[in-house]
């Protein structure tokens, strides 16, 4: 004005509408009310442009109160401040509202186009309510208006929303064949509650159909997609789509990898995950402590020690640090084999390194103590976390309880439950287990059922290792009058008898010589769907040859071929060495 330049409407709605896109509505408010101030009237134009910039901000109140000055300033609304209007409250979820202005547009001649229908639908699909969107969409093809990409994405991300999946597949799939574009959106909605319904195989198919498009599906879709099919035992698919992420430049990151990795390992297919690490490492793919710790962990649960302190010296050579996990892992593994020695070197190795041992570590070095039967040199260990301000657990105790247990000293694992009972540390149903266990092999029946009573007062179920425990240390005091009520309590706390408690009673009743309750168990157990297996066959083999019947032994030997179950060298040896004494005293005779 200044330069004697006079402004008109539409150079002040252009100026309008440049500070409503950059945000600065207040501003626009301030030029609107300016233009009436010099007596410019402003037109639909002026009108819309500061409706659409109050919309987008969220305030709608204000922008219904323009609309109505527009009315009154006989400034009649076009098709576009109806269509604004309803989006502005789309996006804020009042669709009734939304309603309500559309039928008001309709009311003054206005005819809905497919971007206020979908608008609607996409409005609808947003908070779940597809059905009310498909009414739409039915309005709108009855108007001659085709759903178009933007109607079919919305419908298919509402089904999705809603956990409809198949609907969502039949919409896609419709998009696929009209050859309509499809979002990322839409694929990854799909894909997903197709991964939450394990139908990995028709993930695996839309994920290819994106790959086809150049679209990149993303990365949680991939991770948890790899993941899927490892769980569904297609490793080699999984493995197929890692390498096609590759060729097509969709390079998985480092998460999605360590997932088909760790699948790899869990199925104990490690040379395979160490030919995805060795690919990840030639071609300069990011890899991480993780990668190699899921390797160790892997290498570690098959016995391959060797290779997991590999992978150590390979990964440090990558300047990625071991960690306790890292420590804790190999430990593991040493324990498990065995090696306890070598166990203890590399927990002098951890001692002296800037790392802390934690509760994890102290709990794997002292259940391979345990293995090693050196229970006392656990217990030790035990007593040095507690001065290292570390809480011990029921996990390590049990542990400790265990094993003293089985070599015992039940005095011992009891003196331990004191120290859990002082600490405030919870008995568990494996504490109880070990001690019922324990008492039994000692032959103190009745104390192992009172532990019983107890541990119902604790609100502690016992279970069949339990009961199985019980009853075999009533077989070793010959009681198999007892075997009746304690399958009846087993039942009526809906534990069934496994396979190890049945070849327990069926060896009590041989050494009883009760051949006939024992041929009945083993009926008993094939009629129950419990697969007898070697051990549960020679136990009863031995019962006929000791009560002198050694052709039944004969007889269970072929009906042990007949049923697939392998013959050992026990059972070879019991049937020959009760063949031959049968045969001398024959001779004697």
């Amino acid at each position: 004005m200044s330069r004697g330049v006079s402004p008109d409407v539409y150079l002040l709605s252009t100026a309008i509408n440049a500070f409503c896109k950059g945000g600065m509505v207040k501003e626009g408010i301030g030029l609107f009310l300016n233009m009436e101030h010099l007596g410019i009237s402003p037109n639909v134009v002026t009108y819309n442009n500061l409706i659409h910039g109050l919309c987008k901000c969220g305030n709608l109140d204000e922008a219904f109160r323009y609309k109505e000055k527009m009315i009154r300033n006989k400034v009649s609304p076009t098709l576009i401040t109806y269509s604004v209007l309803i989006n502005g409250l789309i996006k804020l979820e009042k669709i009734n509202e939304a309603n309500n202005v559309l039928k008001e547009m309709t009311a003054n001649g206005f005819v809905p186009n497919e971007v206020i229908y979908n608008t609607l639908i996409d409005g609808y699909c947003n908070t779940g309510k597809v059905s009310d969107a498909l009414i739409i969409r039915d309005e709108m093809v009855s108007k001659g208006i085709s759903p178009n990409s933007i109607t079919l994405n919305s419908l298919i991300k509402g089904f999705c929303k809603i956990r409809q999946t198949e609907n969502a597949e039949l919409f896609l799939q419709e998009m696929l064949l009209r050859g309509l574009p499809v979002n990322s959106g839409s694929f990854s909605s799909v894909i997903s509650c197709l991964c939450m319904n394990s139908r990995f195989d028709s993930a695996l198919r839309l994920v290819n159909e994106m790959l086809l498009r150049d679209l990149r599906p993303n990365d949680g879709l991939l991770t948890e997609l790899v993941s899927g099919l490892g769980r569904d035992g297609k490793h080699s698919e999984a493995i197929r789509l890692w390498h096609e992420l590759i060729e097509k430049g969709f390079a998985a990151n480092t998460v999605t990898s360590n997932a088909l990795i760790h699948t790899l390992c869990e199925a104990g297919k490690m040379q395979e995950a160490i030919i995805i690490l060795n690919y990840m490492l030639d071609k300069g793919i990011s890899l991480d402590r993780i990668t190699y710790n899921t390797l160790i962990s892997g290498c570690c649960k098959a016995g391959k020690v060797e290779e997991g302190f590999k992978l150590r010296e390979e990964m440090i050579k990558q300047k990625i640090q071991p960690d306790i996990y890292t420590y804790n892992l190999l430990i593991f593994g040493l324990c498990s084999t065995g090696e306890i020695n070598k166990a203890l070197n590399l927990w002098s190795e951890l001692r002296n390194s800037d790392l802390l041992p934690n509760i994890i570590t102290y709990g794997i070095l002292i259940d391979g103590y345990c293995k090693a039967e050196k229970v006392e040199e656990g217990e030790n260990l035990l007593n040095e976390l507690v001065t290292q301000k570390l809480e011990p657990n029921s996990i390590v105790y049990n542990t400790l309880i265990s094993a003293y247990c089985k070599i015992g000293k039940v005095t011992k694992a009891f003196k331990l439950c004191d120290d859990m009972r002082i600490k405030g540390i919870p008995l568990t149903s494996n504490t109880y287990s070990s001690l019922i266990h324990g008492l039994c092999n000692m032959g103190r029946v009745e104390e192992a059922e009172l532990l019983l009573v107890e541990m119902g007062s604790k609100d502690l179920l016992p279970d069949v290792v339990s009961y199985t425990a019980l009853i075999g240390g009533y077989c070793k005091l010959g009681q198999m009058d007892r075997m009746g009520s304690i399958l009846k309590e087993m039942s009526s706390y809906g534990i069934k008898p496994n396979k190890i408690t049945y070849t327990i009673m069926i060896d009590g009743y041989c050494k009883s010589g009760n051949m006939k309750e024992a041929s009945k168990l083993l009926d008993e157990m094939v009629e129950k769907g419990i697969i007898p297996d070697a051990v549960t066959y020679n136990v009863l083999t031995n019962g006929f040859c000791n009560d002198g019947k050694v052709e039944e032994g004969f007889k269970l030997c072929d009906l042990m071929s007949q049923r697939g179950v392998g013959i050992d060298e026990v059972t070879y040896t019991t049937l020959i060495d009760w063949w031959q004494k049968q045969s001398e005293f024959t001779h004697r005779d």
